[in-house]
């Protein structure tokens, strides 16, 4: 075990649709940057997957947001898990977080498809005071995972499945719509697809390559 493995106990699972869930484990007192990610698996089994952390910097307790993959393996055995389960985590790792020199300053635009709102609810949570907006593609409404933490103001859902909410489209098609404010930083996690053309759009309306920041989740 290297020095950044830790075996932490399960609190609980919380069920938001009948495929995504959030696991809650001990922290165990480690400090984490929101943006940051860890790997989970079962203590004692080979098998790991990278999640975002979901939690804020300032919560006694890490959850992580998982959907659960058909193919997948670790998706459903961690879905399971009872109260006191061990597992086995590795981490906090990765740079995909804010400045804090820029946070009280600053306008983040934080575009994410399905699971990939996850640390920019972690960013939410961290920094109350932080001025941001989300966009965040699904394919139905229901998939918006829980909203209602996050300033309707400040919350736009696109959907492509169904017309129940602020645009009916993908979140790139939305991005081509709108006006784009240039000094924005913008942070983008989820489809790699979507990041690209995102990208492309942004850049074509002006976005300077240091304002972009990702993290791909598949």
């Amino acid at each position: 075990m290297n020095k950044k493995e830790q075996i932490i106990k399960v609190h609980h699972t919380r069920q938001l649709t009948d495929s995504t869930y959030v696991l809650r484990f001990d922290r165990n007192g480690i400090e984490f940057t929101a943006g940051q990610h860890v790997i989970l698996g079962i203590k004692d089994q080979s098998n790991a997957r990278e999640y975002s952390v979901y939690s804020g910097e300032k919560d006694a307790f890490f959850e992580v947001l998982i959907k659960e993959v058909l193919e997948g393996d670790v998706s459903k055995k961690l879905k399971k898990l009872t109260q006191g389960t061990q597992l086995q985590m590795d981490g906090p790792l990765g740079f995909f977080n804010l400045n804090s020199l820029q946070i009280p300053t600053s306008k983040y635009i934080l575009i994410a498809t399905g699971t990939g709102i996850a640390p920019f609810r972690s960013f939410v949570r961290s920094y109350p005071g932080l001025n941001y907006t989300i966009l965040h593609g699904v394919r139905y409404g229901n998939e918006a995972y829980d909203r209602h933490e996050y300033d309707p103001s400040r919350y736009i859902l696109c959907t492509t499945g169904d017309k129940s909410e602020h645009y009916h489209g993908r979140v790139t098609d939305y991005l081509r719509l709108v006006s784009i404010d240039p000094e924005a930083e913008y942070y983008l996690c989820g489809n790699v697809k979507m990041i690209h053309e995102a990208f492309d759009i942004l850049a074509e309306k002006g976005v300077k390559s240091d304002h972009l920041h990702s993290e791909v989740y598949f």
